[in-house]
C-alpha cells in the first residue's frame, strides 16, 4: 500500500508539474479565454459532441487534480454551451472531478494522518457520521471557501464517498450557476471580482443560512412528532425531576439546585444507591479489613513477628458498616433538603414526558433525568433458585465467613472480593469463562493478577464455563466444564460477580417510547437524550461505564444539557476515563491498552518499566507489578497508560491530568517529583522513553566536542 501511495503520488506530482513547465497554466486567464471565444465557438459549432466531451474530461481533470482554472472553464462552459447545457455539464463534471479529488486524498493522507492523530480524528470521525453531510452542504454553498482545500480536507475524514458526491452535486448549484450565467457575457466581463461581487457573496451567505433554519424546522417537527399524543403541562412545578439517588442522580441533583433550579429528587430505596450502601464504600472497607490480615501474615518478612490473625468476621462487617455510616450524611436527605431539593421516597412512574407519579402525587417537570442505576446480572443456570448465592447486594448482610466460597466471574468485583475473602480464611475458587482475568486488559495484566491470587491460596479456574448448580447430601455445587473435564465445585455460598443489568422495569418508559439497547441500557444520543428531548439519563442506566467517577461525570452534561441545552449543550467525552481494580497490586488503567489499540488499528509504541526498579517499591517490599504506557510512534504523545502495582489508583491521576491536557512524557520528564515514591515511577517511565529516543547523531557529535575540549583548546583557557 505504501508502494501504490508512493506510485501514485509521484505520478499527481509529474502531472501538476508538466501543467505548469509547459505553460498550460498560462491558458486559464480571462484574457485568454476572451482573445480565444471566437475560436471556441466555431470548433464548437463545427464538433459539438467531440467538443463537449473534450471540454468535460478537461474540466474533471483539473478539479481532480486540483488545478486552478476551474473558475475559467466554467466561463468558457456558460459561454459555448449556454446557460441550461453549460449548468448541466459543468455541474456533473465538477462534482465527479471533486469526489476524484477527495478519493485520491484520502488514498494517499488519510492512514497516515489518522495514526498521527488517533484521537482526534476519532472525535472529527464521530462529528462527521453525525452532521457531516449537512456542514458540507454549507461549506458548498459559499464559494469563499476554496472548493479544492474542501476536497482535500474532507477526504480525511470517514464521510461516504456517494454522499460527499450527492451532496457536492447538489450544494455547488447554485454557484456554477452564476459563474455559467456569468459565462453568457463573456466578452464584456473585465475581471472575475465582477461575477461575485460583494453583494452577491452577502447572498451567499445568507443561503448558507437556511440550512439552519431548516435544521431547526426538522428539528421542532420532530420534537412534535416524539410528542404526540401527549399533553404539555401549562405550568411546571419543577425545573428537574431527578429519579434515583445514586451517584448520577445525586450529582445531577447537587448541580441543578446549584444554580437554583428547582429540583426535586425521588429515591425508592436508600439515598447514596449502590456505591454507598453494596458497592464502593462497603467493598474497600473490607479490601482494607483483608489487607490488615495480609500485613500481619506477611510482617515477619520486614522482622516482625505476629503470627496468624485472628478473624473476627462480625467484627469486620462491623467495620464495613461503620464505614457506610460514617459517609452516610453525605448523601443524606437532610443534607439534600438543605441543599434545596425536595426529596420524595417513594417509587417513581412516568405518566408523560413532564408528569410522574410518584406515591400518590403527580409532579409536574420541565425535564426529566432517569439516575436509576443497575443491579447484579444473575444468569439463568439451572438449579440456581433457591441457591445460598451471594451478590454485590446482599453479601453486606453476612454474619459468619463463608468457609467455602465459588465466585463466579473474573471482573474487577471478582477478583476483589476472591482475594479479600481468602485472606480473611475463606477457601475460595475463582471462575471465569474466558482465557483471562480481567479480561478486557492486556494479558500481562490478567497473568499478574491470576498468579498473584494463586500465590494467595485462590483456586482460578479460567476458560471455565459454568453449566448447572447440584444440590444433594454433599451439599451445594456447582458444575463446569474445564479445558473439556466436568468439575463439581462444592460452595457453601456461590458469589455471583457476572455483571449488572440496568434498572429499567416499572418506570413507564415503554408508554414513553423509550428504547434500550442491545447491552439493556436505555438508547441515548451523545447528549445523554432520549428519543424525547426533555427525558435525559446518566449513570449504570445509561452506560457504558459502570464506575462512580464515570456517574458524576454524565450527571454534569445531564444536568447542564437539560437546563441550559437551548442555549448550549455538550457531549459527553469518554476519551479520558480512569478505572481501578482494587486488588493488591492494584490495576490502574487511562486510555488505550495494547488490545484496545490493535483492535482499533491504531500504530503504537510501548514503554515499559517494572516497579522492581522503583527504590520505594523496594523499601516497602513492593516491587511486583509495572508501568506500560502507549505513544505515538516516534512520539511522547500519550495514548494509555497502564499501572500494576502498589496504590496504583492514588497516582494514576498524573497520566490522565497529562493525556487531558496534552502534556507528553517530556513534560513529566521535566516535573519535579518528590523522593523517594511510588509515584515517582511515573518520571521513570517517562526516562525509559526517553533513553529509547536518544538523538545519536548528536550524541555522537557531543562525544566530538567534548573530546576537542579535553584536546589542546585547554592551553587557551
Amino acid at each position: 500500500m505504501t508502494r501504490q501511495r508512493l506510485l501514485i503520488a509521484a505520478l499527481l506530482v509529474i502531472a501538476i508539474g508538466v501543467f505548469f513547465i509547459s505553460g498550460a497554466h498560462q491558458w486559464f486567464t480571462l484574457e485568454t479565454l476572451k482573445a480565444y471565444q471566437s475560436n471556441f465557438q466555431a470548433a464548437f459549432e463545427q464538433h459539438p459532441w467531440r467538443v463537449a466531451g473534450i471540454f468535460f474530461a478537461v474540466y474533471v481533470a483539473m478539479t481532480a487534480l486540483s488545478l486552478p482554472g476551474a473558475t475559467l472553464l466554467t466561463l468558457l462552459g456558460g459561454a459555448l454551451f449556454g446557460l441550461g447545457w453549460g449548468l448541466l455539464i459543468i455541474s456533473f463534471a465538477s462534482a465527479m472531478g471533486a469526489t476524484l479529488a477527495f478519493l485520491l486524498s484520502r488514498f494517499l493522507f488519510r492512514q497516515p494522518i489518522e495514526k498521527r492523530f488517533p484521537r482526534q480524528f476519532e472525535a472529527v470521525n464521530r462529528g462527521v457520521e453525525r452532521e457531516g453531510a449537512f456542514y458540507l452542504f454549507m461549506l458548498r454553498l459559499v464559494p469563499v471557501f476554496p472548493f479544492f482545500m474542501i476536497n482535500l480536507v474532507m477526504g480525511l475524514t470517514r464521510i461516504k464517498t456517494v454522499t460527499y458526491y450527492w451532496v457536492s452535486q447538489l450544494a455547488m448549484l447554485p454557484g456554477t450557476a452564476v459563474y455559467v450565467n456569468a459565462g453568457g457575457q463573456l466578452g464584456e466581463l473585465e475581471s472575475l471580482g465582477g461575477i461575485v461581487s460583494p453583494v452577491l457573496l452577502a447572498s451567499f451567505a445568507l443561503l448558507a443560512v437556511f440550512p439552519w433554519i431548516a435544521r431547526r424546522i426538522v428539528l421542532l417537527v420532530q420534537k412534535r412528532k416524539a410528542y404526540q399524543g401527549f399533553t404539555r403541562p401549562h405550568r411546571f412545578d419543577y425545573d428537574i425531576v431527578v429519579i434515583g439517588g445514586g451517584s448520577a442522580g445525586l450529582v445531577t441533583s447537587y448541580i441543578a439546585s446549584a444554580v437554583n433550579a428547582n429540583v426535586a429528587l425521588v429515591e425508592k430505596h436508600k439515598m447514596g444507591g449502590d456505591c454507598l450502601n453494596t458497592g464502593c464504600v462497603p467493598s474497600k472497607a473490607l479490601i482494607r479489613a483483608a489487607r490488615a490480615a495480609h500485613d500481619i501474615r506477611n510482617a515477619p518478612r520486614f522482622g516482625v513477628t505476629a503470627g496468624e490473625p485472628t478473624i473476627d468476621f462480625a467484627q469486620v462487617m462491623g467495620h464495613v458498616h461503620q464505614a457506610i455510616s460514617d459517609i452516610e450524611p453525605h448523601d443524606s436527605v437532610e443534607r439534600y433538603q438543605s441543599l434545596g431539593v425536595e426529596v420524595y421516597q417513594e417509587h417513581a412512574t412516568l405518566l408523560s414526558p413532564w408528569e410522574i407519579r410518584v406515591g400518590d402525587k403527580t409532579l409536574t417537570t420541565r425535564h426529566v433525568v432517569l439516575a436509576t442505576g443497575a443491579r447484579p446480572r444473575i444468569p439463568p443456570l439451572p438449579g440456581i433458585e433457591g441457591a445460598p448465592v451471594l451478590t454485590s447486594e446482599n453479601l453486606w448482610s453476612l454474619s459468619k465467613l463463608p468457609g467455602r466460597l465459588v465466585v463466579l466471574g473474573g471482573g474487577a468485583i471478582g477478583c476483589e472480593l476472591s482475594q479479600s475473602f481468602a485472606r480473611l480464611g475463606s477457601q475460595v475458587t475463582l471462575v471465569e469463562g474466558v482465557a483471562q482475568l480481567l479480561g478486557r486488559e492486556d494479558a500481562e495484566v490478567g497473568e499478574l493478577v491470576e498468579r498473584t491470587l494463586t500465590q494467595e491460596g485462590v483456586t482460578v479456574m479460567t476458560d471455565a464455563k459454568a453449566l448447572e448448580v447440584l444440590n444433594d447430601e454433599a451439599g451445594y455445587q456447582l458444575v463446569v466444564e474445564h479445558h473439556g473435564e466436568r468439575r463439581q465445585l462444592a460452595f457453601d455460598y456461590l458469589l455471583v460477580s457476572a455483571g449488572r443489568q440496568a434498572n429499567v422495569e416499572g418506570l413507564g418508559l415503554e408508554a414513553l417510547g423509550i428504547t434500550t439497547t442491545q447491552a439493556g441500557s436505555l438508547e441515548l444520543n451523545e447528549r445523554l437524550q432520549t428519543r424525547l428531548p426533555n427525558i435525559w439519563a446518566c449513570g449504570d442506566v445509561a452506560g457504558p461505564y459502570q464506575l462512580t467517577h464515570a456517574a458524576a461525570h454524565q450527571a454534569w452534561h445531564a444536568a447542564v444539557n437539560a437546563l441550559f441545552g437551548e442555549l448550549k449543550s455538550f457531549a459527553v467525552d469518554y476519551r479520558f476515563m480512569p478505572a481501578v481494580t482494587y486488588v493488591q497490586p492494584e490495576v490502574a488503567r487511562v486510555g488505550l491498552n495494547e488490545k484496545e489499540a490493535t483492535a482499533k488499528g491504531i500504530a503504537f509504541e510501548v514503554t515499559h518499566y517494572a516497579m522492581s526498579e522503583s527504590d520505594r517499591a523496594i523499601a516497602e517490599g513492593a516491587t511486583e507489578g509495572f508501568i506500560k504506557v502507549l505513544t505515538l510512534p516516534g512520539k511522547d504523545k500519550i495514548l494509555g497508560a497502564t499501572i500494576v502495582a502498589e496504590n496504583a489508583g492514588e497516582w494514576l491521576g498524573e497520566f490522565t491530568i497529562a493525556m487531558k491536557h496534552g502534556l507528553g512524557l517530556n513534560k513529566l520528564l521535566g516535573t519535579i517529583h518528590p523522593y523517594p515514591t511510588l509515584g515517582e515511577a511515573a518520571k521513570a517511565t517517562a526516562g525509559v522513553w526517553k533513553n529509547a529516543h536518544k538523538r545519536e547523531r548528536v550524541l555522537a557529535l557531543l562525544k566530538r566536542y567534548f573530546h576537542w575540549r579535553r584536546g589542546g583548546i585547554n592551553r587557551w583557557f
